[in-house]
């Protein structure tokens, strides 16, 4: 039996399944014995599980963290807001893996959805941009991202989706989860942790490009590097993941290892560095997920400071976007991302957020129009 028939086998018998991308093509995680929903009282205790230095390739959980969990586990309360009661954070365990191409072949279109609302129109974004702007010349932060969120009622088939999305805007952390009551699809670009043995390291993104028909990489680059807001923008994110890194590694270990390259993807360009360390020899799980979520570059900076500002301000649950989803081994290795150019559908919604980052020579409707564009390869598979 090939792969692709494993794979429509797999998703016909109902079982849940997680597929997320590798070097190679993507793996594929299935067999559950365990699910773990994670809540503010039994994450500490799901992160603090012993090591094991010999490991089969199932010897893992894999999940995500929700938004208002890893607020929470940096003791940032987030007030009462409209949400889809989804759980905070959800892991499973797997006891079989699937190798698959890069080409995921499904074709089989059966869902039905009606028009995408947004949460914030053009004048309530341009107000909140406004008092944010005002937060940034007092002082108060430096950057910072707002949220939009687009929605529709709609059924989907997840893996026809996501594999026509991985065929139009392949990304290096795009995953797809199925399971009995709700599904993501994922086009996440942004790494947040490698960690291997004593390595670890953080790729951040920060600087959107529209793509043109007159535009390549190197125009892009070119763009970035002259662009003062963008640069601005992108020097913040970056200091403040290596102070990030900093504060579990060894001192002088944490280096920019690549700084300001360009990545292409279907609808955009992005500005991206990545930054390397050695942990410390005490530092465990618990130590990491805390220091380095939820990861900077989609929140603004100062960090706490700017998620107060945010939390204050959003009226609904971000609920998986700006979390993080990934695996950690029985080793204690483990590779995250980003949670971000998502679909969450959960009680036959869809649900699409996107934001983009204020600094202090930011323009209104130009973040305004970012957002669609980050927003635009998802909603397009509706169509």
């Amino acid at each position: 039996m090939n792969r692709p028939n494993q794979l429509t086998k797999i998703d016909h018998s109902g079982k849940p399944y997680i597929i997320y991308k590798s070097q190679k093509g993507f793996d594929l995680y299935t067999d559950f014995s365990k699910k773990i929903i994670l809540n503010n009282k039994n994450i500490k205790s799901f992160l603090s599980k012993k090591n094991r230095k010999k490991l089969r390739n199932t010897d893992l959980y894999i999940g995500f963290f929700g938004y208002e969990l890893l607020n929470n586990l940096i003791n940032i309360k987030v007030p009462k807001q409209k949400n889809l009661n989804f759980p905070k954070g959800i892991f499973y365990k797997p006891e079989k893996t699937i190798k698959l191409s890069n080409k995921l072949k499904y074709n089989k279109k059966n869902f039905h959805s009606g028009s995408f609302q947004i949460n914030i129109n053009k004048e309530s974004y341009r107000k909140i941009f406004n008092k944010f702007k005002k937060k940034i010349k007092s002082g108060e932060t430096y950057q910072i991202k707002i949220c939009t969120k687009y929605k529709t009622k709609s059924k989907i088939n997840p893996l026809d989706f996501f594999s026509r999305l991985s065929n139009t805007n392949l990304a290096p952390e795009a995953f797809m989860i199925k399971d009995n009551n709700y599904s993501i699809i994922s086009c996440s670009p942004e790494n947040l942790i490698t960690k291997k043995g004593f390595d670890i390291s953080t790729k951040p993104i920060a600087g959107t490009l529209k793509k043109t028909k007159h535009l390549n990489r190197v125009k892009a680059l070119s763009y970035f590097r002259k662009n003062l807001k963008e640069t601005k923008e992108h020097n913040m994110i970056v200091d403040m993941e290596r102070n990030d890194l900093s504060r579990i590694c060894k001192i002088g270990s944490v280096k920019l290892s690549k700084q300001k390259i360009v990545e292409e993807y279907k609808d955009l360009f992005h500005y991206v560095s990545l930054i390397k360390g050695k942990l410390n020899k005490n530092i465990n799980n618990f130590d990491i997920i805390k220091a380095m979520m939820p990861g900077g570059s989609v929140i603004g900076c100062p960090k706490i400071n700017t998620l107060n500002l945010l939390n204050n301000q959003e009226k609904e649950n971000r609920n998986i976007y700006t979390g993080s989803f990934g695996y950690i081994k029985f080793n204690g290795d483990m590779r995250f991302n980003i949670i971000i150019r998502s679909i969450l559908n959960f009680k036959n919604i869809s649900e699409i957020s996107v934001a983009s980052g204020v600094v202090v020579d930011s323009n209104a409707n130009h973040e305004f129009n970012e957002n669609f564009i980050k927003a635009k390869a998802l909603i397009d598979l509706f169509k």
